[in-house]
């Protein structure tokens, strides 16, 4: 038995491995975005495509390889997972231009698709007794935000060193590892799922999302076209599309019926909007570290550590919280400290310290952390336990959707606010500040509209979540058990 137990803790953190990765390259690149811009050179719209492909393509994917692994073995596909990503790694680290590197990334992601889903099933196996498995899915939880945390932290390390293709580089030695000990620990796993995976359903919601988005970050950078406007009206007509065609399906990829209850949409919404406020804060609150008030990328990774120690403690102890105040007001708390926590945001400036951003990442990293931790259990406690499958699902894929969305959504309206505030000698604070013999007032200038952009940016997603507090107030039931998971006879 001690033999057995000791494996599957051996085994528990082979497949933190991956999952650590999957999280943290979601946000690594928050601080090397401006050494990647001097060597790169890509256009406002690229530039966000390298950030945020990386998202659209796990979240896009995500279901569709849960329904895969089941088909044809978890273990298995977290193998090739796993392999697929040191590949796409080591690509983007020696990509030679912004197209090339948008398609590793992409390929990254598509890897990292495979592997969340995988790897949870891969440990439940690990873990029949339910209160073991209980703790084991809370150090996953912990590793999968820590991920996300310190992904800005480990990219400004490496970078106060190496160039900027060691932040993928760093993938491959625990890929390396993970592929040597994983068929030593790990045992495969297959479930019988009904139906087969949808693959038009697949094409409809990742052609949709990327086709959407790209029209909204081509009027944001270069103003309203026809090429912008159609390609917008394109990609929301195939996830319309694609709406529709779930519902006529005996096995969809996501069931929209769940949306129903109001439990159930105001936690995958929490599952959505933090992650989005989360990576578009980080993101541009990195560029104004470094490009604005002119800090050092290590020095800028240091600033973020005590926002990542919070959103990390919270990760932890809020199960604990939650069986002393409840679910609801948990989840209230996680709103309304998100709110603040941006808000302070709004008293950054051109010049000054630094402290305004610090204060911004301990606050609202409590409610990031709450986030993290409830919103799974909640979705699934709030239907029925023959669908728990399915509003898990849906749960996971809002976090990676919300990551990706984030900096596509609140990027391009910062770029949109600085092509309309700037001096209009280039459509990025990067390219304005490296172009030569630029006037010291045409610097101030893009320094003063680019922080009016991450103003515009962070007030948008501060409303946005005082909102969604509100709605908790009034749409949660003040019962736990109504929160509760449901059980059927």
């Amino acid at each position: 038995m001690t033999r057995q137990h000791n494996r599957a803790w051996f085994g528990l953190l082979v497949i933190l491995c991956p999952v650590f990765l999957v999280s943290m390259d979601g946000s690594i690149l928050f601080l090397a975005m401006p050494r990647i811009s001097q060597a790169l050179t890509p256009t406002a719209d690229q530039a966000l495509w390298i950030l945020d492909v990386y998202g659209f393509a796990v979240g896009s994917l995500l279901i569709a390889f849960g329904n895969i692994g089941d088909r044809y073995g978890r273990l298995k596909l977290l193998m090739i997972g796993a392999a697929v990503f040191g590949l796409g790694s080591a690509g983007a680290a020696f990509a030679p231009n912004p197209e090339l590197l948008i398609a590793f990334r992409a390929l990254m992601g598509l890897a990292g698709a495979t592997l969340l889903p995988s790897a949870l099933a891969v440990l439940s196996e690990l873990f029949p007794d339910p209160r073991r498995r209980a703790r084991a899915i809370g150090v996953f939880a912990a590793a999968f935000a820590t991920g996300f945390a310190i992904g800005p932290v480990v990219g400004g390390v490496l970078l106060e060193r190496f160039p900027w293709g060691s932040v993928f580089l760093v993938n491959l030695p625990v890929i390396a590892v993970f592929l040597a000990l994983a068929p030593v620990l790990l045992r495969e796993v297959r479930a019988t799922r009904p139906g087969r995976v949808d693959a038009l359903s697949v094409v409809l919601s990742a052609a949709g999302l990327l086709l959407a988005i790209h029209g909204i970050k081509h009027a944001a950078a270069d103003g309203l076209s026809v090429v912008a406007v159609s390609t917008g009206i394109a990609g929301a007509g195939l996830l319309w599309w694609f709406v529709r065609r779930q519902r006529g399906l005996d096995h969809p990829l996501i069931e929209f019926s769940l949306f129903r209850d109001r439990v159930f949409t105001i936690a995958v919404v929490t599952g959505l909007l933090p992650l989005a406020a989360w990576s578009a804060a980080a993101y541009l609150s990195g560029i104004h570290l470094q490009s604005v008030l002119g800090l050092p990328v290590l020095h800028a990774a240091l600033l973020a550590l005590p926002g990542a120690a919070v959103l990390t403690t919270l990760c932890v102890v809020t199960p604990a919280l939650v069986d002393r105040v409840g679910k609801r007001a948990a989840l209230v708390a996680c709103h309304f400290s998100i709110a603040l926590g941006l808000a302070l945001l709004l008293m950054t400036g051109v010049t000054g310290v630094a402290g305004w951003y610090v204060a911004s990442t301990v606050v609202a990293g409590v409610g990031y952390g709450i986030s993290f931790s409830v919103v799974a259990d909640t979705a699934v406690g709030a239907v029925p336990a023959e669908r728990a499958g399915a509003a898990g699902a849906i749960a996971e894929t809002s976090n990676e959707i919300g990551n990706a969305l984030g900096i596509a959504l609140m990027g391009s309206l910062a770029a949109l606010v600085f092509r309309l505030a700037g001096p209009g000698l280039a459509p990025t604070l990067g390219e304005t500040l490296q172009r030569p013999g630029i006037a010291p007032t045409d610097i101030v200038d893009a320094k003063e509209a680019f922080v009016a952009g991450l103003h515009t940016a962070v007030a948008v997603l501060s409303l946005l979540h005082a909102g969604l507090g509100v709605l908790a107030l009034r749409w949660l039931p003040q019962s736990e058990r109504a929160l509760a998971p449901q059980v059927s006879a």
